[in-house]
């Protein structure tokens, strides 16, 4: 579902309260190691944009929060998840049922892998 807010603040003021810890620690990460990339709601939710190119995105879904790595370094879909209990992959995109299944150790390499690549399209 596609949020009409117009900040990420106000984008994380509505997610559901069991949501929004992992969100906004989700959000301190990428503040944290994208650099290069400017903050912004994209698509009805946070996306973080570089040379006018969406790269980064999450999104509080109703059944899932997603991560969306639309561009990326090579050697970051080494780093990808292996689908599992409550963590599918999609396109450019990583599915959790439940906050706490998220692995920080992955989004960080994969994070990392973005800010460092030249905007080479995975998939």
């Amino acid at each position: 579902m596609q949020s009409t807010a117009l900040t990420v603040t106000a984008y994380l003021d509505e997610v559901p309260a069991e949501r929004q810890a992992v969100l906004i620690q989700l959000r301190e990460l990428c503040r944290t190691l994208l650099i290069d990339f400017e903050e912004s709601m994209n698509y009805g939710m946070p996306g973080y944009v570089r040379n006018g190119e969406v790269e980064v995105g999450f999104a509080s879904q109703k059944h899932f929060i997603a991560l969306y790595i639309l561009r990326n370094a090579g050697d970051g879909r080494a780093s990808s998840p292996a689908p599992g209990k409550g963590v599918s992959l999609g396109k450019g995109c990583i599915r959790y049922s439940k906050p706490e299944r998220i692995d920080f150790d992955v989004v960080e390499k994969l994070l990392k892998a973005t800010q460092a690549s030249t905007g080479v399209i995975c998939g």
